[in-house]
C-alpha cells in the first residue's frame, strides 16, 4: 500500500506546554482516520504540523513525492467574501480549466442560485461545502479537515457524512462527533497524555479498547506497586539489621533490593490521570401536569409581515426532554431566545444576561407559563455568564450560596482553587460551557432551554452531558445538531419544516425529513414578493415529474449504499460488527422501501 506520510519520533510543544511526546506513525493511501482528544491537547496543532504550517520540535516527517495534501479551512479570507462561490473556485484555476469548477460545484450540489451569491450570503452549510471545494479543486491525495462540522445544521451535517464516505482518497478528520467519526472512519488517533493511541477501529469501538487498555493498565500497576512496596520494606527491614548486626552481607543485600526497586519504579506502567472536568445539569421536577402550555404561537423576525414559524398546541411537562430539529435558519435559537424573552417580561428577576439587541423576535399567541416554573437558558454564544466576573462571582446570580459552598461546587466541576479569582474572559470555550452548566445546574430550574449545548464541549463532555440529561427530573427543551446527544436524551422531536411544526417520537423518523429539506432549500429559489409567478399546468406536471423522478433516483442511490455497508458489516468478525450503526441502517432502509414502495 501507498505510504504518504511517514512520521518518527514526532515531538510539538506550544511555549513551554508539551503537546505530543515522541510520537511515530503513518499514513497511507485510503486511510480514513479520525483524530480524538480533549479540548487543548493539541488536535488541530497536530494537523497544521503535518500540512507544514506549523514546525514540529522535534522528530521527522516525510512526505512521498506523489502526495497532494490539501487541508480545509474554518474561514474564508476577508478579501474573499464579496465574491461569489464559481468565482471564488475559478480564480484557483488558469482560463482554461474554469469548466473544473462547474464540474466541482454541481458535485458539492451547489445549485446555479447558489453559486451566484457572495459568500457572505451563504448559510453556513453552503460555506463548508465552498470550503471544502476550494481544497478538493486542487485534487489531494490525502484531506486534513479540522472540525468541518461545527455550527452545521443537521441537513449539512448528513451532507458531509454522505460526502466523506464516498470520498475515494485518504483523510484525517479532528471531530467530536462521535457518530459522524464512526459513520465515515475506519482508523482512530487518540491524542492523550501527550501521546498518540493508535487503534484500527472507528471512534467508539477505539475509545472502548482504550478504556480496557487503562483498565489492565490500572492492574498492571497495581501489581508493579505492590512489588515496589514489599521490595521497599524489605530493604528497609535488611538495612535496619545490617545497622544493628553489625553486618555487611545484609546491607549489601538491602542496597541491592533498594536498586531493583528503583529499576521498577522508572519501568513502571504509565496510567492516565483521566480528566477532572464534572459537568452536571440538575434541575427540580414540577409537581403540576404542565411547565408550559402553547395554545398557538407565531414567531416574527423585525419587519416581517410572514411568520417565521408557526407553531400550535404544545405541551412541555415535568421529566421531558424534547428537541428541535431542522436546517440553519429555519428559526431553531430563534424560538428559544423568544421564549427566553416572553418568561423574563413576565419575571424580570430571571434574566442574568439578557442581551436586548438580540431577543429581536417576536411571539405573538396563546402561551402560558406555570406560576412556579423557574427557568433557565443555555444560550450557545455563552452569554449567561459575564466575563468581567471572576470564576467565583460568576455563579452568584445563579443561586443564594455562600462563598464556601460555590468554592465546594467549583472544585467538583473540576476547577481548582488556585484560579477561583481568576477572570471569566481568559477561560476557554469548553471551560465556560461547563461554568454556565454549573451555574444553572445550582440554580435548580424546571424547565432548560439549551441552544447547541454540545457547541464547545469534547467527547468526554459530551457523555457526561447525555450521562446528566438522562438523570435530570427536570425538562429541557434542545437544539442541537448532535446525533447521539438527541437520541440518546430526548424523546420527543420537533421538526421545522417550512415554517411548520412536525412533532415525531423517533429521531430515525425524521432523518428523511431532514435529507429531503436540505435538498429543497439549497435548490428552490425564492422570488421576490412582488414577483408574480405563473406556469402552465403543463410545466408543473413536468416539474414535478422530473423532481419526483429525481429523489427517487437518490433515494435508489442511498439504498443501495446503505445496503453495501450493512453487508459488508455483517460480513466482518463479530467483534468488529457495529451493531448500532448496523440497526441505524435497517431502519433507515426500512424507511426508503417503504419511500420507493419495493
Amino acid at each position: 500500500m501507498t505510504t504518504y506520510l511517514t512520521i518518527q519520533n514526532l515531538s510539538i510543544a506550544l511555549d513551554t506546554h508539551l503537546l505530543l511526546n515522541n510520537a511515530s506513525f503513518a499514513v497511507s493511501k485510503n486511510d480514513k482516520i479520525g483524530i480524538i482528544g480533549h479540548n487543548g491537547c493539541g488536535k488541530s496543532t497536530l494537523l497544521h504540523v503535518l500540512n507544514h504550517q506549523l514546525e514540529a520540535s522535534s522528530g521527522t516527517i516525510h512526505q512521498s513525492k506523489h502526495c497532494v495534501i490539501a487541508s480545509v479551512a474554518q474561514h474564508f479570507p476577508d478579501n474573499s467574501l464579496e465574491l461569489n462561490a464559481l468565482t471564488l473556485l475559478q480564480n484557483q484555476l488558469p482560463p482554461e480549466d474554469y469548466w473544473q469548477a462547474e464540474c466541482l460545484c454541481q458535485d458539492l450540489e451547489l445549485s446555479a442560485h447558489t453559486q451566484s451569491l457572495k459568500i457572505r450570503e451563504l448559510s453556513g452549510g453552503q460555506q463548508m461545502r465552498l470550503l471544502l471545494g476550494l481544497a478538493l479543486i486542487k485534487q489531494p491525495d490525502l484531506l486534513l479537515l479540522d472540525e468541518p462540522s461545527n455550527h452545521l445544521d443537521l441537513p449539512s451535517l448528513l451532507w458531509l457524512e454522505r460526502f466523506l464516505a464516498r470520498w475515494k482518497g485518504a483523510f484525517v478528520l479532528v471531530s467530536h462527533d462521535a457518530t459522524l467519526l464512526d459513520n465515515v472512519t475506519s482508523s482512530s488517533w487518540i491524542l492523550r497524555d501527550q501521546s498518540l493511541h493508535c487503534f484500527d477501529l472507528p471512534c467508539t469501538q477505539a475509545r472502548q479498547a482504550l478504556a480496557e487498555q487503562d483498565l489492565a493498565d490500572q492492574q498492571r500497576f497495581r501489581c508493579e506497586q505492590k512489588e515496589i512496596d514489599r521490595l521497599d520494606a524489605s530493604a528497609k527491614r535488611l538495612a535496619n539489621w545490617g545497622k544493628v548486626y553489625d553486618n555487611e552481607d545484609l546491607a549489601r543485600k538491602a542496597k541491592t533490593m533498594q536498586a531493583r526497586k528503583e529499576k521498577l519504579q522508572t519501568q513502571q506502567t504509565i496510567v492516565s490521570q483521566g480528566s477532572t472536568w464534572r459537568l452536571q445539569l440538575h434541575g427540580q421536577a414540577l409537581q403540576a401536569n404542565r411547565i408550559l402550555e402553547i395554545s398557538e404561537l407565531s414567531l416574527y423576525l423585525p419587519e416581517s409581515r410572514t411568520p417565521l414559524l408557526y407553531l400550535k398546541h404544545k405541551l412541555i411537562k415535568s421529566g421531558e426532554n424534547i428537541a428541535i430539529i431542522g436546517h440553519n435558519g429555519c428559526g431553531k435559537s430563534t424560538l428559544l431566545q423568544a421564549l427566553f424573552t416572553h418568561y423574563t417580561e413576565q419575571n424580570p428577576s430571571a434574566a442574568i444576561m439578557r442581551d436586548e439587541s438580540r431577543n429581536s423576535a417576536t411571539i405573538i399567541g396563546d402561551i402560558k407559563w406555570h406560576g412556579l416554573c423557574q427557568l433557565g437558558y443555555y444560550d450557545q454564544d455563552l452569554e449567561q455568564i459575564s466575563t468581567k466576573s471572576t470564576i467565583k462571582d460568576a455563579l452568584i446570580p445563579f443561586a443564594n450560596l455562600n462563598d464556601d459552598q460555590r468554592k465546594q461546587a467549583l472544585i467538583s466541576a473540576g476547577f481548582a482553587f488556585e484560579r477561583h479569582q481568576q477572570h471569566v474572559a481568559s477561560l476557554s470555550g469548553g471551560e465556560r460551557a461547563r461554568l454556565l452548566f454549573l451555574g444553572l445546574s445550582l440554580a435548580q430550574h424546571h424547565l432548560v432551554l439549551l441552544d447547541e449545548p454540545t457547541n464547545h464541549l469534547d467527547l468526554e463532555g459530551k457523555e457526561q452531558l447525555i450521562d446528566t440529561l438522562n438523570t435530570n427530573i427536570g425538562a429541557a427543551l434542545v437544539v442541537s445538531h448532535d446525533r447521539d446527544l438527541l437520541q440518546k436524551t430526548c424523546g420527543r422531536f420537533w421538526l421545522i419544516d417550512h415554517g411548520q411544526i412536525i412533532e415525531f417520537d423517533e429521531f430515525e423518523k425524521a432523518l428523511p425529513y431532514l435529507h429531503h429539506d436540505h435538498k429543497v432549500q439549497e435548490n428552490h429559489v425564492h422570488p421576490p414578493s412582488s414577483q408574480i409567478c405563473i406556469q402552465s399546468q403543463r410545466s408543473n406536471v413536468a416539474n414535478d415529474y422530473y423532481t419526483q423522478s429525481q429523489q427517487s433516483h437518490d433515494d435508489l442511490e442511498r439504498l443501495i449504499e446503505l445496503e453495501e455497508k450493512l453487508t459488508q458489516d455483517r460480513q466482518r468478525k463479530p467483534k468488529h460488527q457495529k451493531p448500532k450503526l448496523q440497526q441505524q441502517w435497517q431502519t433507515e432502509i426500512d424507511l426508503l422501501n417503504l419511500k420507493l414502495s419495493l
